[in-house]
């Protein structure tokens, strides 16, 4: 039976950089207290007149041309993001127009910060049951402009970018080995942005006064939830597989927070030297992270052939996921 393989890889991220020194002139935060606390020390930040699908582009044309094909090539077009250009219509369809990837059908799929991950799983089960055989994956945020620069708590941890794979169905021994996602809308106003749909429209009074456009977390509840979800649900793709931590070349978690990044990996045992991180450069960049990482790991050689890659992320909704990866 076919399975999907990552065969490209892509990203595209912001020239503009923004330090924590800098955001120490916007809040009363500093270098030192941002950093013991996330492990971010700068972020990637858009600029006005930047265009999210443009990003996906960018970040698509390297990864097509990584895989050997062209844009006319796929069948469909996945965007995970919850920052699209526009909110009718997707911003999928537009990426797909801009590429010219003419007989592909286009969506978004909006998972927050799980996004590529559902995004991978729906990919892989499209080329599983015959529908699929060429699928552009593109994870994509512009969260820097749903922040609050005046609450420290949110607005040290986000940046932009864009990351695109490109999965061709495959027989071969490498590939997507297992996926599994989850969710827990009970815990959605963990992390969320109420205003802007249909409950907070824009032009309700409320909806501004009330600073609904913006971000919003409760960190503490967060904290816990994220890493005891992931560790269970990365136990349930590797034991799915029949692997243990043991076996894993690289663990690549959602750059979300470098502390729990690093407890999530103790917990697994998995050591430090073999845990994917750079959240320290761009931030938690949501969707795009998995796919920012996968690309920057994969041209600079860390990446070979045969590594076995246990992949996690965590986002709102609740939702989270993992995926087994043989490279």
């Amino acid at each position: 039976m076919f399975h999907a393989t990552i065969a490209g890889t892509g990203r595209a991220v912001p020239d503009r950089i923004l330090t924590n020194d800098d955001l120490a002139k916007m809040v009363e935060t500093s270098d030192e207290w941002i950093t013991s606390r996330t492990g971010i020390r700068e972020r990637r930040v858009v600029s006005e007149g930047d265009i999210l699908s443009d990003f996906c582009v960018r970040a698509a044309l390297p990864a097509l041309a990584d895989a050997g094909i062209a844009a006319a090539d796929l069948d469909t077009v996945i965007l995970a993001t919850c920052t699209p250009d526009h909110l009718i219509p997707g911003a999928a369809p537009v990426v797909q127009h801009k590429l010219g990837a003419k007989k592909a059908a286009a969506f978004d799929l909006n998972a927050a910060c799980s996004g590529w991950l559902y995004g991978l799983h729906v990919a892989d089960g499209l080329i599983q049951s015959g529908k699929s055989k060429n699928i552009l994956l593109v994870g994509a945020e512009f969260l820097t402009r749903f922040v609050d620069y005046t609450d420290r708590s949110t607005c040290i941890l986000f940046g932009d970018g864009a990351g695109a794979t490109v999965l061709k169905a495959t027989k071969a021994d490498h590939g997507v080995l297992s996926t599994s996602i989850h969710s827990d809308g009970e815990g959605a106003p963990f992390i969320s942005m109420p205003g802007g749909g249909s409950t907070f429209p824009p032009n309700r009074p409320e909806t501004l006064d009330k600073s609904l456009m913006y971000i919003q977390m409760k960190g503490g509840e967060t904290f816990k939830i994220a890493i005891r979800s992931m560790v269970e649900v990365c136990k349930e793709v590797l034991a799915e597989s029949g692997f243990t931590t043991q076996d894993v070349s690289w663990f690549l978690p959602h750059q979300a927070n470098e502390r729990i990044l690093t407890a999530t990996a103790e917990r697994l045992q998995i050591p430090p030297e073999r845990c994917v991180n750079n959240i320290g450069r761009y931030g938690n960049t949501s969707a795009a992270s998995i796919p920012i990482a996968l690309d920057e790991y994969a041209r600079d050689g860390r990446l070979k052939r045969g590594d076995l890659i246990l992949i996690t992320a965590f986002g709102g909704g609740l939702t989270w996921g993992a995926a087994l990866v043989r490279w």
